[in-house]
């Protein structure tokens, strides 16, 4: 239940604390005293849109904090459990603040959190009813909603179920859409991805070949002088009077000397070495000669060839590895472009199964909602019965419609207020008293089926009075027996029913505009029904508050 409301800087309110009861709550007051304004401020504890025109004049900003006693509902743990909340001492804080630059900071029990956890977790805690329900209430599309929750777990699980799987059967429709719509694209692709992979392919690049046709390229071209230095090389090492000869003449006088001086011999041992260096260069100089033959032909393919790596890479990349991871990315393109008469067929056949899944779904739940229609029907039938509208008829019209994430049933509630009259659409017939009392069964029979712990009902007596005011404060009464009822009232009949009674009244000094709220007790209870019925305490009126406030009056 709500436990209290913290306001600060809200249009007239500079600071507020309201502590509420369980059970029923009357909030009354003069028109225009700031009863709307909790609304507003429950509103923003709960995750609804911020306005900064709602700021108090000359704030920076405004803060709202309700203060909730935690229902044991396991749902509501498990989802602020995720949220990484914990609560304290059974309590918990939705807080909202709001800057005139417009920022809006939400917090749960003291964390930061978006907007749509206060909502998520404020719809678990709080039905909260105002003018603005009364046209929802006309509006068809939601009748289904209210008809589905009364139904309960059941009819709920199923539509889950619907929701999820029309939602699966949609995006593969889509899938399949976009596949077709895509067809000659595909084609296209195709011829291109096969003619890059297949050109790639046929060029059998390898790594590093661009490198080795460079210096193949360069030996050719320069055959013939290559083929010369190396015989001028080999000539000088191994020719007559060449570097061999000379070095052996000089290793053959370093032994001798040797023989004679003992230090030079590391010298001749030197020289040995450097001969058998002459020899193998000189050998390896006579190999590379007979190696390199002039091939015009073959320096022409060689040409060719480096044109071919050179254009490929234009295309494909900067190096032969990045042309090679092209073909490949391409081949994968490809395959995925080939496949794509299996990813048909597999989307065909996901379509059937979804579809037949669908309607199998459907098809359950229309049966739960017809079987479940009639009794539903006859719930606010009998709830209307005890707010003075004896002889009132309530149908509920379900119709086949094309299948939906909702499911395929078209729900509309029909109304007469008087025998005689056929049931028509509630925005045809009803007024604004009996929409009231509508909504009020409405109310009841789903607090019984899906109860949530705390209703509001903002000025749901609009148009009545007189002995349907005391069947509806009766009804409200009754109702919060089984949760908390806060109820923003202008009728006696309705506020006398209340456990705690709470006066809003505003107060200006000529510099500023406060308002406050004082739970009202014993006499001064009685001057304030009093004033709600007469507008001035005559004796009269007080003895008639009396008389509504001990059950005496008239029912």
């Amino acid at each position: 239940m709500l436990h209290a409301l913290h306001i600060e800087n809200l249009a007239i309110i500079d600071r507020l604390e309201v502590a509420f009861e369980a059970g029923f709550n009357a909030l009354t007051g003069e028109t225009g005293a700031g009863k709307s304004i909790l609304i507003d401020a429950l509103n923003l504890a709960l995750g609804e849109r911020a306005d900064t025109s709602l700021i108090r004049t000359g704030a920076a900003r405004l803060r709202v904090n309700a203060i909730f006693e935690l229902p044991n509902d396991p749902d509501l743990h498990a989802h602020l459990a995720e949220l990484g909340v914990e609560p304290e001492d059974g309590l918990l804080y939705l807080s909202r603040e709001v800057q005139t630059s417009g920022r809006s900071i939400a917090r749960i029990n003291g964390q930061p959190a978006p907007t749509s956890a206060l909502k998520a977790v404020g719809d678990r805690l709080i039905d909260l009813h105002g003018q603005h329900e009364h046209q929802s209430l006309l509006k068809p599309s939601s009748h289904l909603e209210f008809l589905d929750r009364w139904l309960g777990e059941p009819a709920l699980r199923l539509r889950e179920q619907v929701r999820q799987t029309v939602s699966a059967l949609r995006q593969t429709e889509r899938d399949l859409q976009e596949l077709t719509a895509r067809e000659r694209e595909r084609e296209q692709m195709l011829d291109l991805y096969r003619f890059q992979v297949d050109e790639i392919r046929a060029a059998n690049l390898q790594a590093g070949e661009d490198e080795q046709l460079e210096t193949e390229a360069r030996r050719l071209t320069h055959a013939e002088k290559l083929i010369a230095l190396a015989g001028n090389a080999y000539d000088a090492l191994l020719g007559e009077q060449g570097a061999y000869d000379q070095t052996a003449a000089a290793t053959r006088c370093l032994t001798e000397i040797a023989r004679i001086d003992l230090s030079v011999a590391p010298w001749g041992e030197l020289l040995e070495g450097a001969l058998a260096q002459l020899e193998e260069v000189a050998r390896n100089l006579r190999a590379y000669a007979e190696s390199i033959e002039y091939d015009p032909a073959r320096l022409e393919e060689v040409i060719e060839r480096q044109e071919l790596l050179k254009r490929l890479k234009r295309k494909y990349g900067d190096t032969i590895d990045a042309v090679l991871q092209y073909a490949d990315e391409a081949a994968a393109k490809l395959h995925a472009l080939e496949t794509q008469t299996e990813r048909r067929a597999e989307l065909e056949a996901e379509q059937a199964r979804l579809q037949a899944e669908a309607h199998a779904l459907c098809e359950q739940l229309s049966a739960l909602r017809r079987e479940g229609a009639q009794r539903f029907a006859d719930a606010v039938q009998a709830a209307l019965r005890t707010l003075a509208m004896e002889r009132a008829q309530f149908v509920v019209e379900a119709r086949p419609k094309p299948m939906d994430t909702t499911g395929a049933d078209s729900v509309e509630f029909l109304f007469s207020a008087n025998p005689g009259e056929p049931p028509r659409p509630l925005n045809k017939i009803a007024s604004g008293g009996e929409m009231s009392r509508v909504m009020l069964a409405l109310k009841t029979v789903l607090a019984d089926a899906a109860p949530v712990p705390t209703l509001v009902f903002d000025e749901i007596d609009a148009g009545i009075g007189g002995r349907t005011a005391h069947a509806v404060g009766e009804q409200i009464a009754q109702l919060a027996r089984h949760c908390q009822i806060l109820c923003i009232t202008h009728l006696p009949q309705i506020a006398c029913r209340a456990g705690r009674h709470l006066l809003i009244e505003k107060h200006t000094d000529g510099a500023a505009t406060r308002v406050s709220v004082q739970p009202l007790t014993g006499e001064a209870r009685v001057q304030e029904i009093a004033r709600m019925l007469a507008g001035t305490p005559t004796e009269t009126a007080l003895q008639h508050a009396r008389e509504l406030l001990h059950g005496t009056a008239t029912k």
